[in-house]
């Protein structure tokens, strides 16, 4: 096995950070990185915010539902769907800018946007950096849009602290590989016992970081996805130019 496998295999969350900055040397590779991952069509549909200003950092901890370990790490970046950057070729060519009405774009977008984060977590980790992704920036979209100055056609997809690790913290369990993995085809039969198993493998994880009231992962999972828990993204993404109707 060759480090590059050695790190992705032992990725952790990481929500705490010593107070040392990230150098600037660093943080050009971690962007040049991003940029150099795959994307739809190379239309180069993503951008990203970086943000290192403290107080910036403490209210986008405040608009993620409170997530104090964006504010203490030393490096925040944000993951936009960008296709302000295709308007401006469609006015340059004289061509109407479409795909934005379709949801097309948005699967291609999160699908780039996905990529680009992993490269950047990869090369991060890769220099003994720890980081955690943060969707919670979608809690209040319309908030990070204007906090960051993103202009039409564009959209907050995801964000990533980046700081050095005060901790480890625990590794959580994944499902048996049986229930990822599919040959051929995809395998229903065996589902409902293999998630039955993780259940029980993920209780002594859950006590472990004081989550025992979610008991296992059907119930963690359910608790957000029994309901629609962010609400404002589809309003927002349609003020921002992504109806999503074709």
């Amino acid at each position: 096995m060759n480090k590059t496998i050695e790190v992705m295999k032992n990725h952790r969350s990481i929500r705490s950070y010593l107070d040392k900055e990230v150098p600037d040397a660093i943080i050009d590779e971690l962007v040049a990185v991003a940029q150099a991952a795959p994307n739809s069509i190379n239309g180069q549909q993503t951008s990203l915010v970086i943000v290192r200003d403290k107080q910036k950092k403490k209210q986008i901890a405040e608009i993620a539902g409170g997530q104090h370990w964006i504010a203490q790490a030393p490096l925040f970046i944000l993951v936009v769907a960008d296709f302000y950057k295709s308007k401006l070729a469609a006015e340059k060519v004289g061509k109407p800018l479409v795909i934005p009405e379709s949801v097309e774009a948005t699967i291609a977008v999160s699908i780039d946007a996905g990529i680009c984060l992993q490269s950047i977590i990869t090369a991060a980790e890769s220099l003994d950096l720890g980081i955690v992704p943060i969707g919670g920036i979608r809690n209040n979209p319309a908030a990070i849009i204007s906090l960051l100055n993103l202009p039409e056609y564009t959209f907050p997809l995801n964000g990533l602290t980046v700081g050095y690790p005060a901790d480890r913290s625990h590794k959580k369990p994944r499902m048996p590989v049986a229930a990822f993995r599919h040959d051929e085809i995809y395998e229903t039969t065996k589902l409902p016992k293999l998630i039955d198993e993780y259940d029980v493998l993920m209780q002594p994880y859950l006590k472990s970081v004081g989550r025992e009231n979610e008991v296992n992962w059907s119930n963690q999972t359910m608790n957000f996805y029994s309901f629609v828990y962010f609400p404002t993204v589809y309003p927002t993404m349609k003020l921002q130019g992504f109806k999503n109707d074709k």
